[in-house]
């Protein structure tokens, strides 16, 4: 979810990543903390192979800078970035935190750095560095934070708990209750944190200690209201004290003409082995203490975390790739979202005759005839490729945002012959057919 809500493609599909309703520090960052040092002409530059994707041969370029020169704010910036894409938290501390000493001004480290904090659930730490940026974003999600009182995302209940999806399309959704409640029915959508309806969270009780802009919606500014949740039932998992949000955003229905009590995804799925298995139709989420299920090489793929909620891996579009990709789960009517260039370079037919105006840009229906994470492939798979980049649109259109490029978004389509589980400890992905 980021941050424009004008884009309104066929069955609305992506409705909640461009209602803005991303719910943490690091949703939307700049580019880099610094600019290039003229150390990086070499062969070898890491911030080309950053680029590219390529963080493993990025990160030691880097640290061949940084013995070099031990004060190179840039390389620390980067490798903190890097450590911090893995989830790898006592270098992405270690090298961000150099950065922001170095180069006070480098508000990106000093995001990121809070991010570092806001995924192991210390949020406590977070507050400085957000209050600190002078953007008035950072500073909303620091006094949400400063309200969490005790312990934070406490998980109490069973080990693990398998909960039917209600509906498989538009997207996945199941039950959920807030704060012992009536269930009600939740989108499952990897580009969303924990997002509610405004009606609900005030049924819920819930009080804004904050509010923040989350960027437009028919051509009206959104409001996004935070709060603190007493509670969020899933199955016989129960979390306590957790951030939440809400607002008026408009949502599709469900397919009974009822309307969703919200979403929910990465935030909630990083603190669990996930498992989204759209054809067995349930979601389960393990404790971190369960190891992950056991896949063929072919199906076990490395897995990044940008920003708050942004899900990467490797993908291919036909015989393109592996190469950097998102994962949202969230498009309506939709497997794939690239770019017309990309489309066209990898020889997809780009439908020019029936194109869908977007303020700024088009989008054009495409079909992929072969796309494939690891040894998950999917034919024929229904896509839109988009003119040209603008916020709000996955896959390449986030390049700008992160530093490294995308070629891809794999969404809702894709998935529906697979089981898809996130291992966010050891950072892998596993798509198994179900």
């Amino acid at each position: 979810m980021t941050p424009s809500a004008d884009f309104q493609a066929p069955d609305r599909r992506a409705f909640l990543r461009r209602a803005g309703l991303a719910a943490a520090a690091g949703a939307s960052l700049p580019l880099l903390g610094s600019g290039p040092s003229p150390a990086f002409a070499a062969v070898d530059d890491p911030d080309q192979l950053f680029k590219e994707g390529k963080f493993a041969a990025a990160e030691r370029g880097y640290r061949r800078v940084l013995r070099e020169d031990p004060r190179n704010a840039h390389a620390y910036a980067q490798t903190g970035y890097i450590a911090l894409l893995s989830n790898r938290f006592g270098d992405a501390e270690k090298h961000l935190s150099k950065a922001v000493a170095l180069r006070p001004g480098d508000i990106a480290s000093a995001q990121r750095l809070a991010e570092c904090f806001v995924r192991q659930d210390q949020l406590a730490r977070a507050i400085p560095l957000l209050q600190g940026t002078g953007r008035p974003r950072d500073r909303a999600y620091g006094d949400l934070y400063s309200h969490i009182s005790g312990t934070p995302w406490q998980i109490h209940g069973a080990q693990s708990a398998h909960v039917p999806f209600v509906t498989l399309d538009p997207v996945p959704a199941v039950e959920a209750s807030l704060n012992g409640g009536k269930p009600g029915k939740f989108w499952l959508d990897t580009y969303a944190t924990l997002d509610l309806s405004r009606e609900v969270a005030e049924a819920a009780g819930l009080r804004a200690v904050a509010t923040h802009s989350g960027g437009v919606a028919n051509n009206q500014p959104i409001t996004i209201w935070l709060g603190v949740l007493d509670s969020f039932k899933i199955g016989n998992i129960e979390i306590r004290s957790l951030p939440v949000q809400w607002s008026d955003a408009q949502r599709p229905s469900l397919p009974d003409g009822s309307t969703a009590a919200g979403a929910f995804g990465t935030t909630i799925f990083y603190h669990f082995l996930t498992t989204m298995n759209y054809a067995g139709r349930a979601l389960t989420l393990r404790r971190k203490t369960k190891t992950a299920p056991r896949a063929r090489a072919a199906d076990r793929l490395p897995l990044w975390l940008a920003g708050d909620h942004y899900p990467c891996t490797l993908g291919s579009l036909g015989d393109d790739g592996p190469r950097m990709v998102t994962l949202d789960t969230g498009g309506i009517g939709s497997g794939l979202d690239t770019t017309v260039e990309i489309a066209e370079r990898v020889g997809m037919a780009v439908d020019y005759d029936h194109p869908i105006q977007q303020p700024g840009t088009k989008l054009y229906p495409i079909t992929a005839e072969r796309i494939s994470l690891g040894g998950a492939v999917g034919r024929k798979v229904p896509g839109h490729a988009a003119e040209q980049v603008f916020p709000g649109f996955p896959g390449p259109g986030q390049s700008a945002q992160f530093g490294f490029d995308l070629i891809a978004n794999f969404t809702h389509e894709f998935f529906k012959p697979f089981a898809i589980t996130f291992d966010y400890t050891d950072m892998r992905l596993y798509i198994t057919r179900g």
